[in-house]
């Protein structure tokens, strides 16, 4: 053979071979144009069922009497204290009042307000316009009242936003008034007992004692004439005394009787 054709013969293999190669690869299959994995689409009966347990969750907001919002602790409270004080008292500031002095030195008042009283009824405790009761009442702090065997404690209604402290302190005094019956001598035990629950609760929560309401300095000159007389009542005794509204009284009265109270 002759080196020309050899050379012919070489190169007609290898375009042989490149016409295989090219025919393969356009017969080969091609990867196809999937999109990317989507997550399963949720059953409709799942979300039927997501809808309606959201439709019957039921948000729950308490509020107090004046609207004001509260949570659920503080509500179960006031619902317990209405239930405690049922014919005693409608206001709420008055129960936290009365709760003061469980079990303290105005232990005694409370349950006597409660009904372990003369009456032997509940007595009712209120804020009032104490003009109504008379001109002459018009600017006292409170009053005990008797009206048709029933016992009343009106506290001056200008003392509604006074401190809880303070109303206790008050109502631990007017508890002890029971009879149509009044002397120097339950006026001073009346003033001193007080004075001695505000020493107490005072000292328990003193945030108040720098507080210039009324009611609280009230509270304070009694606290001041009570620690003077070494937590006794020798300084109240001389203030009932000198008192004008005090003047015409008695020095006793029943369950009075002994001056050394």
């Amino acid at each position: 053979m002759k080196k020309k054709s050899f050379k012919n013969l070489i190169a007609a293999a290898i375009i042989f071979c490149v016409m295989q190669t090219s025919s393969i690869a356009a017969d080969a299959p091609k990867p196809s144009m999937r999109p990317g994995i989507q997550p399963p689409s949720q059953p409709n009966d799942f979300i039927k069922n997501t809808k309606a347990n959201n439709k019957k969750k039921k948000i729950e907001i308490y509020t107090d009497e004046n609207g004001i919002q509260i949570s659920k602790a503080q509500k179960e409270r006031s619902e317990q204290l209405k239930k405690t004080y049922k014919g005693v008292t409608k206001d709420e500031r008055i129960m936290e009042a009365l709760e003061l002095l469980k079990g303290g030195l105005g232990d005694f008042s409370r349950k006597a307000i409660m009904g372990n009283n003369l009456s032997e009824k509940p007595m009712i405790v209120e804020f009032s316009n104490l003009s109504n009761f008379g001109q002459a009442y018009s600017n006292f702090d409170a009053l005990g009242w008797k009206k048709k065997n029933r016992l009343y404690i009106h506290i001056n209604e200008k003392h509604q936003d006074a401190p809880t402290p303070a109303l206790a302190a008050v109502l631990a005094h007017e508890a002890l008034h029971q009879d149509d019956f009044n002397s120097l001598n339950e006026e001073t035990y009346a003033w001193t007992l007080e004075a001695a629950v505000w020493t107490k609760l005072s000292e328990k929560d003193p945030k108040y004692n720098d507080s210039m309401h009324p009611l609280v300095i009230r509270e304070n000159t009694l606290k001041k004439l009570f620690i003077k007389g070494n937590y006794t009542s020798k300084f109240i005794r001389k203030t009932v005394y000198s008192n004008p509204g005090y003047a015409n009284l008695p020095s006793r009265s029943p369950g009075f009787e002994d001056d050394s109270l």
